[in-house]
């Protein structure tokens, strides 16, 4: 997989900046105060950080921007990053501070002097982030980051509150090369098989091929699959960090592939990026690693479906009834609305088993949420207010945009069958919303459970705030914090 660069803490050693090579950063309050690491940088380069902030430039700077100074003199490095950041900055600001500089990166060896600064270990987190970089398939050598240094004042406890955000970066990668694999690498056997290697972190993990599914009755789950050559998967990773009576919460993704459509398939242009309809699948893998790489205090179970929606001799076809795990009959009007069918199964089996405190499922479901919301925030749809409230608290803390969604019971008429139990598409109306409502039906009446419809937000066409163009890891950092803030003792 992907590795997040490594980032060193020092003690600041003011005498050896001179000497760094590659690039110096200094970071600037909005009023041009100098801490002492940016005023060695201004006496080196004879006075040129100073004319920098007494600027009109600076003045119109906002935070986390940065202005570069190229092989400035009375330095041996090739630039100098100077970065707009208050000392009072928001964690959202700081991180942005340090991705800013991670773009800049390319080969160089990077020295941040960040001080005292109450935010340094969010500067290299961002940096982390954005740093990612998926480079398996090209054939020239990638680039390959130089070393990057953080010098503060305290670098042991800086240390400390960046560890936590190592494991979440490597969780973010993990999600991120998961989704932007091609399906002819990531197969449902190969995808189960690099879940299975996470053992080694200390993750129990089991595998349920097809046979096992349909002693279980997952045949909607199955059905989506059984016109691919690729077999259909279930697979449970649990991470016991809690107590040992504490009830699990129950992590649901949603791990299609390649999604064709099937006998109602989509249309050619831009099908290639229905590589990344395992997407709710791989927010749930990267989250299990974080929790195990971090020896979360938290028992969390993460359960995905793996299939292949392919059209095929043996495809299912609009108008067939399949019978779910719940027992419910459900008509298939559209072979593309299928992760609905794979999470109706995987939801039941979840709560069967393991009888969780609450259910979170993800998955890349409607092309309605975009319509709704763009690609700015997942649409989130829930029947506990409480539960979601603590969700959306920890979606905005991270930095990851979410947005509230109805549900209610005048939608059901939507999905009412004229030939079973419920359908599991009703068009374009309301189009996300009666996908949960769907969804819903196979949640039992006590159990707190949030949908996450994050097509929006899994594949980025631009790049953001924290990630290159493709894959966003959007979901790992906000179930995470959910987990420590509500779940771990």
């Amino acid at each position: 997989m992907s590795t997040p660069v490594a980032i060193a803490f020092a003690e600041t050693d003011l005498d050896a900046v001179a000497g760094s090579e590659g690039r110096v950063a200094v970071l600037v309050d909005a009023e041009g105060k100098l801490d002492p690491g940016a005023r060695r940088v201004n006496r080196l380069s004879r006075g040129a950080l100073a004319r920098v902030v007494e600027s009109e430039a600076f003045a119109r700077m906002k935070p986390a921007e940065i202005v570069t100074l190229a092989w400035p003199a009375g330095l041996a490095a090739e630039a100098v990053d100077l970065v707009r950041l208050d000392r009072k900055a928001s964690q959202e600001e700081a991180r942005r501070a340090g991705a800013e500089l991670a773009k800049r990166q390319g080969k160089a060896d990077v020295t941040l002097l960040a001080g005292n600064h109450p935010r340094a270990a969010d500067i290299a987190f961002g940096f982390a982030l954005r740093a990612y970089s998926f480079d398996a398939h090209r054939s020239e050598e990638p680039v390959i980051p130089g070393a990057v240094k953080v010098m503060v004042t305290k670098p042991e406890e800086i240390a400390s509150a960046a560890g936590p955000m190592a494991a979440l970066a490597e969780g973010v990668f993990f999600t991120r090369d998961l989704v932007n694999e091609p399906a002819n690498v990531l197969t449902t056997d190969d995808f189960a098989g690099r879940l299975a290697a996470m053992q080694e972190l200390g993750l129990d993990v089991e595998i349920l091929e097809e046979d096992e599914l349909k002693a279980l009755g997952m045949r909607a789950l199955l059905a989506v699959g059984q016109g691919s050559e690729s077999p259909s998967k279930v697979v449970v990773m649990r991470w016991n960090g809690g107590a040992a009576d504490q009830a699990p919460l129950a992590l649901v993704g949603k791990g299609v592939v390649f999604d064709t459509g099937g006998i109602s398939i989509k249309p050619g242009q831009g099908m290639e990026e229905m590589t990344m309809d395992m997407g709710g699948a791989a927010v749930v893998a990267g989250v299990m690693r974080t929790l195990a790489l971090r020896k979360s205090r938290a028992n969390v179970v993460g359960v995905v479906g793996l299939v292949e929606n392919m059209p095929d001799g043996r495809a299912q076809r609009p108008g067939d009834i399949v019978r779910s795990m719940k027992g419910d009959m459900i008509e298939v009007i559209n072979t593309d609305a299928e992760g609905r069918l794979v999470l109706a199964d995987v939801l039941w089996y979840a709560q069967d088993r393991f009888k969780p405190a609450g259910v979170i499922d993800l998955a890349t479901l409607t092309g309605a949420i975009i319509v709704a919301l763009g690609n700015a925030n997942a649409g989130v749809f829930s029947n506990d207010d409480a539960f979601c409230a603590d969700f959306l608290k920890a979606a905005t803390r991270e930095g990851e945009g979410a947005w509230r969604m109805p549900l209610g019971a005048s939608y059901d008429k939507l999905i009412k069958s004229r030939l079973a139990d419920i359908r599991n598409s009703a068009g374009r109306p309301a189009g996300s919303i009666t996908a949960a409502q769907f969804l819903q039906r196979f949640i039992t009446e006590d159990t707190p459970w949030i949908h996450l419809d994050i097509a929006g937000v899994a594949l980025a066409q631009e790049e953001t705030a924290l990630a290159p163009k493709g894959a966003t890891g959007w979901g790992v950092l906000a179930l995470d914090r959910l987990v420590a803030d509500r779940f771990e003792k």
